[in-house]
C-alpha cells in the first residue's frame, strides 16, 4: 500500500457540481517503480459527516487505467476503519493475488459480524433474524404477530438489526424510533434519491397522510360502498375531493421523508389548480373498452396473461383432490360432479377432456380453507376458498365454467358447506356467477400479493443476498454476477415491513386475510415453495402446464401454445441461461473447480443452512458446472423477470378495483332466501360484496406508486460503465444484449398476431410485462434487474 493521500479543497466542491450532481476530486498519488498495478485502494474519511463515492479511476505508472465502482457510503473514520475498494478485475479465491489475499479475508471478516449488538446506520454487517418485528404490541396487544422462521411457521431469515425486544412480549422485536430509521447494511442504502428509498417513503408517507385523507374525504358519502361501476370510472375523471391540501401537509414530517408527496402529486396526476383534489389515471384494463373485463374469456386470459399467471395447472383429476388431512376438515372434499361440466365440453366427455389436455384449474382451496374460520371471525371480512375449472377451447382460449365456494365446518364436527356455481351462455348476465367470480379474484389477488409477490420474490431473495455479502468477495466472479440483481432489495424489504407488510399495514387493512396474510405466505413457503422449482422451466413441468421435449425451442411443449408469460418468459429465460454459461465457462474449466471453490461452497452452505435454514428439500448441491449454471440463473430469474411480471402491471390491471377486488364483505346468500334475491340488483349487490370506497382507493395509491419505474432504473441487459476489465466478460455481455433485444422483438411481434389471441384479450391491452424496456413512470412493461420496489 502507498502512503496517505489527502483530497484537497473538498471545501470548495459546491463550486464543482456536475449536471449529474457528482462532484470530482482528483489526487496524485506517489508510488515507487516497483509498486506494479493497483489492485485496491484503502480510503478513509475524515469528515465528520459520511459522503457517498460513486467510482473512480487510477492511472497506473504504465499508462493504463484501473477502475474501481464502490457505490457506497463512506462513513467517519472514527466510526468505522478505512475502507478497502478493489479494482474492476475479479478472480476465483485461489487465483488471488498474493497482495491481496489478507485484504479479502479482512473485508469478509468486517462484513460478517459477531452477531452481537444492536446495528448502527454507519455498519456494513450482514446477518440474519427471524421475522419477528412485523408486530407493535407494545402500542395495542391486538397487533401482536407471531415469529416467522425458526420455530411453528418455518420462513426465509431477514436481515439482523439486533433491536431489543418489545415489554410486553419478548419474542417480538421492538420498533425503531421515528418512521424511517429501520436498519440495513450501509452500502444498501445507495445514494438517497434512489428508487428503493424515495419510492419507500412515499408508501409510507401515502399511508401515513394520503390514506388519513382519503378516509375524511369518504365518511362524506351516505355509502362506503360505490353505487356503479360508471361511478369507478368517474373517479379517474373527477377525483378525490380530499378537502385539504396534502402537499402541505406536516412540514416537519415531511422533511424527514425527504419530500416524498412530490412522487404522489406526479404519480395521481394531483389538479395542479387544486392540491386537495387527487385524481388517478385510467387503467390500461378500460383504457380500450369499459366492459369486456367482466367477460368470461377475459376472466381466463388473465390467468395466463395477467397479474399471477404461475398458478393456473393443468387438471390431473376430476373432481379435483385436497392434500388437507380430512380427519381435521371433514370428508367432504367437493361437491363438483361431472355433470356440472359436462355441457361446456363440446362434446367430450370428462375423461376425453382430461386426457386430451383441455382442462385446467385455478386452486386457492387448500391456501385458504385452514384459515377461513379465522379470517371470517374479523369484522367486515367474508370470503371462501375457491376453485375455478376452466376448459380450453379449439380457439386456444381459457374460460371458466364452475367454480367452487368452500367453507369449512364452523366446528371440529361440524359438515362443510360447498357451493358450486357454473357458467350460463344465455344472454342475460348471472350475477351469483359473477359474484362467484369476485371471490375468486379475492382469492387471487391475496394469493398473488403474499405469495407470488411478497414471498416468491421478496421474502426469499434476502438470504441469497446476506450470504453473498458474507461468504463471496467483491472479488469474486459471481458476486460480479448477481450484485445489479440483487441492488437495492433488502432496502425495499425493510420499508415493506414498515408499511404494506406489518400490523395494520396497507395489506392487513386492505385484503381479505387480514391479519393472518403473512401468516398464510409462512405456511405456504413451509409446505410448497423449494428452490429448484423457481425456475420457469422447471415451475411449469410442475404445474403439468408444459411436458419435456429435447426436440423443442427451449426443451419444452407447452400445453397451451398461446401461454404469453410462459411464451416471453422461455425467451428471456434461455437468453438469462445463455450468458450465465458463458459467464462460468469464462471462471469455472470443470466440476472440479467448482467443488474446489471455497468461498462459493461456503455461499451455499450458508444459503441452505442458515439462510433458509427451514427447508430441508428442494436444493441440489453446488457440486457440478451445470448445478450452478441452473441455480445462478434462477437467482438472477427470480428478481428480474419473475418479479416483473407479478409487479409492473398492478395498475394496469387492478387500477381499476372492480376487475381485481381484494378483499371481501358478504358471502352469496343460500337460494330461496329473501337476501338471495338481492343477486337481482346485480351491479349493486356487486359492489356491495367487495372493496369500499376507502379500501379500493388505498390499494390504488398504493399499487400505482409499486407500478412505477424510476428514471434511474437498470434493466436487464444493462450495467454500469466499467464494471468490469475482463474483455471475454464483456463480449459475453454484449451476445447476452443482444439476445435480450430480440425477446423484446418478439414480444412486440406476437401482441401484433390477430391470431395469438391471449395477447391482447377483447380488453385490447397487450402482453407487455416482459418486454424489457421501459421509460419512466407506469408503463405496464419494463423489466429491472432487481426487486428495487
Amino acid at each position: 500500500m502507498s502512503d496517505v493521500v489527502p483530497i484537497s479543497h473538498w471545501y470548495c466542491a459546491r463550486d464543482r457540481i456536475e449536471a449529474s450532481g457528482c462532484i470530482t476530486y482528483k489526487v496524485q498519488i506517489v508510488v515507487d517503480k516497483s509498486f506494479g498495478n493497483v489492485g485496491a485502494v484503502r480510503i478513509g474519511n475524515a469528515h465528520p459527516n459520511e459522503f457517498f463515492l460513486s467510482t473512480f479511476h487510477i492511472v497506473q505508472p504504465d499508462g493504463t487505467s484501473a477502475y474501481f465502482t464502490s457505490d457506497s457510503w463512506l462513513h467517519p473514520t472514527a466510526e468505522n476503519c478505512p475502507r478497502i475498494f478493489f479494482r474492476n478485475k475479479v478472480c476465483l479465491p485461489g487465483n488471488t493475488p498474493l497482495g491481496l489475499r489478507n485484504f479479502r479475508a479482512r473485508e469478509l471478516q468486517d462484513i460478517q459480524g459477531d452477531g452481537t449488538g444492536e446495528r448502527k446506520d454507519s455498519d456494513r454487517v450482514y446477518d440474519y433474524d427471524v421475522y419477528n418485528d412485523l408486530g407493535n404490541p407494545d402500542n395495542d396487544i391486538e397487533l401482536r404477530r407471531p415469529v416467522l422462521g425458526g420455530g411453528e411457521f418455518a420462513y426465509p431469515r431477514r436481515v439482523r438489526t439486533g433491536r431489543p425486544p418489545t415489554q410486553t412480549d419478548p419474542r417480538s422485536e421492538s420498533l425503531p424510533p421515528g418512521i424511517d430509521n429501520m436498519y440495513v447494511p450501509s452500502d444498501e442504502t445507495f445514494m438517497r434519491e434512489k428508487n428503493s428509498n424515495f419510492v419507500g417513503d412515499t408508501i409510507k408517507a401515502a399511508a401515513h397522510y394520503l390514506v388519513p385523507a382519503i378516509k375524511s374525504a369518504y365518511r362524506r358519502d351516505k355509502s362506503p360502498y360505490f353505487q356503479s361501476f360508471e361511478q369507478i370510472i368517474a373517479l379517474y375523471d373527477d377525483g378525490i375531493e380530499l378537502g385539504q391540501d396534502v402537499s402541505s401537509t406536516n412540514a416537519n414530517e415531511k422533511k424527514k421523508l425527504r419530500n416524498p408527496f412530490t412522487l404522489i402529486n406526479q404519480l395521481t396526476d394531483t389538479d395542479k389548480t387544486n392540491n386537495s383534489l387527487l385524481k388517478y389515471p385510467l387503467p390500461q384494463i378500460i383504457q380500450d373498452d369499459c366492459e369486456s373485463w367482466m367477460l368470461d374469456y377475459e376472466f381466463g386470459r388473465q390467468t395466463i396473461a395477467g397479474l399471477n399467471p404461475m398458478i393456473i395447472k393443468k387438471l390431473e383429476s376430476y373432481p379435483p383432490v385436497s392434500s388437507l388431512d380430512p380427519k381435521i376438515f371433514g370428508p367432504k372434499a367437493t361437491a363438483l360432479k361431472d355433470e356440472h361440466i359436462l355441457d361446456q365440453l363440446n362434446g367430450l366427455t370428462v375423461q376425453e377432456a382430461l386426457e386430451a389436455n383441455k382442462l385446467f384449474i385455478l386452486d386457492y382451496h387448500d391456501a385458504f380453507l385452514p384459515y377461513l374460520n379465522r379470517i371470517n371471525a374479523q369484522e367486515g371480512k367474508k370470503t371462501y376458498a375457491t376453485r375455478t375449472i376452466l376448459f380450453l377451447t379449439d380457439r386456444g382460449v381459457l374460460k371458466p365454467i364452475a367454480i367452487e365456494l368452500s367453507l369449512p365446518a364452523a366446528t371440529a364436527t361440524g359438515q362443510r358447506k360447498n357451493r358450486v356455481f357454473v357458467c350460463s351462455d344465455t344472454p342475460k348476465r348471472d350475477w351469483a356467477w359473477e359474484v362467484a367470480k369476485g371471490h375468486v379474484a379475492v382469492n387471487d389477488c391475496g394469493y398473488h400479493q403474499l405469495i407470488s409477490h411478497w414471498l416468491r420474490t421478496h421474502a426469499v431473495m434476502e438470504p441469497f443476498i446476506i450470504a453473498m455479502h458474507r461468504q463471496l468477495s467483491i472479488l469474486h466472479p459471481i458476486y460480479l454476477l448477481l450484485i445489479p440483481h440483487f441492488k437495492d432489495t433488502m432496502t425495499i424489504n425493510s420499508k415493506a415491513r414498515q408499511s404494506l407488510i406489518n400490523a395494520s399495514g396497507i395489506i392487513e387493512a386492505n385484503f381479505t386475510p387480514g391479519k393472518y396474510s403473512i401468516e398464510i405466505s409462512a405456511v405456504v413457503y413451509g409446505s410448497q415453495w423449494r428452490f429448484d422449482q423457481q425456475g420457469l422451466p422447471a415451475d411449469l413441468i410442475a404445474r403439468g402446464m408444459a411436458t419435456p421435449n429435447p426436440k423443442a425451442r427451449h426443451g419444452l411443449d407447452l400445453l397451451i401454445e398461446d401461454y404469453p408469460y410462459a411464451v416471453d418468459g422461455l425467451n428471456l429465460w434461455s437468453a438469462l441461461k445463455q450468458w450465465v454459461t458463458d459467464y462460468t465457462d469464462i471462471f469455472y474449466k470443470d466440476d472440479a473447480s467448482v467443488r474446489d471453490d471455497t468461498e462459493l461452497q461456503a455461499w451455499w452452505q450458508e444459503i441452505v443452512n442458515v439462510g433458509h435454514a427451514d427447508k430441508k428439500v428442494g436444493w441440489t448441491d453446488l457440486n457440478t458446472k451445470a448445478n450452478l449454471i441452473e441455480a445462478l440463473t434462477t437467482m438472477i430469474w427470480i428478481p428480474s423477470c419473475h418479479h416483473a411480471a407479478v409487479n409492473f402491471g398492478q395498475y394496469a390491471y387492478a387500477g381499476f378495483p372492480v376487475n381485481r377486488p381484494t378483499i371481501a364483505h358478504k358471502l352469496i346468500p343460500d337460494e330461496d332466501t329473501e337476501e338471495y334475491k338481492q343477486l337481482r340488483r346485480g351491479e349493486k349487490f356487486y359492489l356491495s360484496s367487495f372493496s369500499t370506497k376507502v379500501e379500493a382507493t388505498q390499494v390504488m395509491t398504493t399499487i400505482e406508486i409499486l407500478s412505477t419505474h424510476s428514471s434511474d432504473e437498470e434493466y436487464l441487459g444493462t450495467r454500469p460503465e466499467h464494471w468490469t476489465s475482463d474483455k471475454r466478460v464483456l463480449d459475453a455481455f454484449e451476445r447476452f444484449k443482444a439476445a435480450i433485444a430480440e425477446t423484446e422483438a418478439e414480444v412486440m411481434a406476437k401482441n401484433a398476431d390477430p391470431e395469438l389471441k391471449n395477447r391482447r384479450g377483447l380488453v385490447n391491452l397487450p402482453y407487455t410485462l416482459l418486454a424489457v424496456s421501459s421509460s419512466p413512470g407506469i408503463t405496464g412493461r419494463g423489466v429491472p434487474n432487481s426487486i428495487s420496489i
